[in-house]
């Protein structure tokens, strides 16, 4: 009788490497926190003037981004990285979880006609520079998480992620009532972010974040996959 085939679970990388890695991981947080607190000062500040709750929102989204940043920041200061990773990783959780939460109570606030944003070009502008910026550094700090074998990092790469969505939620809701008087329109497609945001929390506190070490040799490339999670 034949025995059953066992997958080979691809190896880590080195220690230089991971260092490496590491370092980078340090250098994409920060970038990723300065520019989150420049865009939450801008965003909060045009959202107040506009009476816009959806730039409002998107501004506290940044604070939130930056406090999940600043978790995994606090992670790899450690010289054990890996020995924070489960409390990092609830602090990520949890960022998900009140960005949804304020998410849903702003968006049906403005459903409910509590609020009426006006334009903001500003804000538009804000929205459209966030959303070509934010996915390129998304992919740097998923690939880095994902080769150094991080869950935190790669959590953290979809708040990045999730931010993108905002912006793209941000730009098409300022648009539509800035041109068409739509003001539903944005809070709607927020839901929508709420939820992800809520999927995204859950699977972050369950350490479920597909990041299973790549191997880098001459015989597996940097890209390969072993789950789902390289789309």
């Amino acid at each position: 009788m034949s025995l059953p085939l066992i997958p080979l679970t691809p190896a880590g990388p080195a220690p230089e490497r991971r260092a490496v890695l590491a370092r980078r991981i340090r250098l994409l947080v920060a970038a990723t926190i300065t520019y989150n607190v420049i865009e939450a000062v801008v965003a909060i500040t045009a959202g107040t003037i506009a009476s816009s709750t959806a730039l409002i929102g998107f501004g506290l989204d940044s604070v939130i981004e930056v406090s999940s940043a600043a978790a995994v920041a606090w992670q790899f200061s450690a010289r054990d990285p890996e020995s924070r990773e489960n409390v990092t990783l609830r602090v990520i959780a949890f960022s998900f979880f009140a960005l949804a939460a304020y998410i849903t109570f702003e968006s049906v606030r403005a459903l409910i006609g509590d609020a009426e944003p006006q334009h903001s070009t500003v804000g538009i502008v804000l929205a459209a520079l966030s959303l070509a910026i934010m996915p390129g550094l998304s992919w740097a700090q998923r690939r880095t998480g994902r080769e150094l074998g991080s869950r935190t990092a790669v959590a953290d790469s979809k708040q990045t992620l999730l931010c993108t969505y905002l912006s793209a939620v941000l730009l098409v809701g300022l648009l539509l009532n800035s041109l068409f008087g739509w003001t539903w329109a944005d809070p709607i497609a927020a839901l929508v972010i709420a939820a992800v945001a809520v999927k995204e929390g859950r699977d972050a506190w369950r350490g479920d974040t597909c990041c299973t070490p790549i191997a880098t040799g001459d015989t597996t490339p940097a890209t390969a996959c072993t789950d789902d999670c390289c789309g």
